[in-house]
């Protein structure tokens, strides 16, 4: 994973509402665009607008159903950004009291 694409996805993290949607779709698996909206009391232009910035970024793939649309997590992603800082972690030097408590690696 390249630098650009570290801060990338973190800039897309970097928002409330797409955190929660990215919690909410790791908890309960595929959702319909109707149950996030349910939950996070937005309109459908903001939903569609995080779902179409999560979806870019790879975090979310989505699937048509007739005029519904369901949205699935994709931990890929959230995973390589993990083991990058897994990375740096370890290639750190340790210092006194600081050492790196990082020892689950994502699959």
């Amino acid at each position: 994973m390249t630098n650009q694409r570290v801060l990338s996805i973190m800039k897309v993290l970097n928002d409330d509402t797409r955190l929660k949607i990215i919690q909410m779709l790791s908890e309960n698996g595929t959702m319909c665009a109707c149950k996030i909206l349910e939950e996070l009391k937005i309109t459908q232009g903001t939903l569609s607008h995080h779902m179409k910035v999560l979806t870019a970024a790879g975090l979310v793939s989505f699937e048509r159903d007739g005029k519904y649309c369901n949205y699935t997590f994709d931990k890929r992603v959230v995973c390589e950004l993990t083991n990058f800082l897994q990375n740096i972690c370890k290639k750190a030097k340790a210092s006194k009291g600081n050492a790196c408590q990082a020892s689950t690696k994502c699959n």
